[in-house]
Formats: structure tokens, sequence, C-alpha cells
């Protein structure tokens, strides 16, 4: 579970609560984020140890480092629209993606933005998939707490068998898919494809396509080798 820049104190605490409530453990927290407070620990109510073992990260990237499949979440109709799925969907995806089990350890993030903002859309372009929360348009934010207990609940009480997967389709963490978008992004340079000027948006569009489904470390291998044959064929080009 990661909340990217919350500033309500209050919200930690009653997070923690709901993420003790179905089975989780790990609470993470991307700067700049509220610190807990006694209104915190007066809401946790018996979840202290998930409320003191938070993890802090300098950004999203670093809070997802270690995670196979990302799911951001939104109530807002304009955004998110590649990847995203109904909430009545989740269970199924998580189950396709690897299995509900792997939710409470390193293996589904859960990603839930700020109170009055919500995440942006680079940070939405990080995801595997946007799960798009069945609200109503006229008053379509939830209350953060809310919104992680109702994706809990349905992930929980509607999880589908985990498929199968051979050993080796191990899943790459994000750390490792971010690190191949990095490669493409020099090869890109490389190729002029940013001579637009639209380098920041061309980007994150192509990681949208890179990270639109979870990825094995053979495929990202495949993808940086890909990568690296470009930029060594433009360099015996010029030599």
């Amino acid at each position: 579970m990661v909340l990217v820049r919350p500033w309500n104190p209050a919200n930690l605490g009653s997070v923690a609560r709901v993420v003790k409530n179905f089975g989780l453990r790990s609470l993470s927290l991307v700067e700049p984020a509220v610190v807990a407070d006694e209104e915190s620990g007066r809401l946790a109510a018996g979840a202290d140890d998930v409320l003191g073992a938070i993890t802090r990260f300098g950004s999203l990237a670093e809070a997802l480092a270690g995670y196979t499949v990302v799911v951001t979440t939104s109530s807002l109709r304009g955004r998110g629209r590649t990847r995203s799925i109904d909430l009545s969907e989740l269970p199924g995806y998580l189950a396709s993606a690897g299995g509900l089990a792997a939710a409470g350890g390193a293996g589904v993030a859960f990603v839930f933005g700020p109170e009055r903002s919500g995440l942006t859309e680079d940070e939405l372009a990080r995801a595997s998939a946007c799960l798009r929360l069945p609200t109503d348009p006229v008053f379509p934010t939830m209350n953060l707490s809310h919104a992680v207990a109702v994706v809990l609940a349905v992930a929980t009480a509607f999880a589908a068998p985990a498929a199968a997967r051979e050993a080796d389709e191990e899943l790459a963490p994000a750390s490792e898919i971010e690190a191949a978008v990095g490669h493409w992004d020099l090869a890109l340079e490389a190729i002029d494809f940013y001579d637009t000027g639209h380098r920041d948006r061309s980007l994150r569009d192509w990681r949208k396509l890179v990270v639109a489904r979870p990825l094995t470390t053979r495929e990202v291998a495949i993808l940086r080798g890909v990568a690296n044959r470009i930029m060594v064929a433009l360099r015996l080009r010029k030599s």
C-alpha cells in the first residue's frame, strides 16, 4: 500500500487500520508526506504496529522499485484511460497478473494519490493498470481511507484463483522496468525521436506502453537488448 504525498494526519491512522483489517502490514509514503500525530494513533485503533512501521520514500519510483504489479486509483474519468479497469475487474486482473497473495508482500502495490488532487499524469503512467472507482461523477472524490477499504474489500472478497506461472516466467520488479524505460530513453534520444520538442510527454507515453502489463524478467531483458543494439548500430555507423 503506497500513499503519495498525504497531507492529513488523521488519514494515516485510518488507512493503517484498514490495511491491517485486510491482512496487509506494509504502508509506504511518498514525500512530502505528513507525520503521524496523536489523532493518527487514535484512529489507528489497534493498528499501531502498521502506523509505527511506515516507510517513507523520496519518490514514487523508489517506493515502487520492488513491486511487479502497480495498481493506481482514480475516480476521475479523464485520467488513466490507458490500461484502465473497473472495480469489478480487479480480482481477475490480480489473478492474471500473479495473484492476490502477493498483494501483502512485494508483488502488488496499490497506489493512492494526495487527498486534494489525486495522482499526476506522470504518476499514473507508472501503473500496470489504473483502477476506476465507480463513484458518482457529480461527487467523485472519496475519503482516502474509504477508497482504500473499498479496493481491499473487493480484491479480497472476490479474489480469483492465482494463475500458475512457470519458473522461467518470474515477473520483473518496477525498478527493472524503469531501468528499461531509461535505456529506451537513451535510444530514442539517439535516433532523434524527441525532435518535436515534447520529450516529457513522449517519454510518458512510451512508459505507458512498456508498463501496460506485468513484464517478465526475460521480456525486460529483450526490451533492453533491442535498445542497446540500436545505440551500438548508431555508434558503428558513425565510426
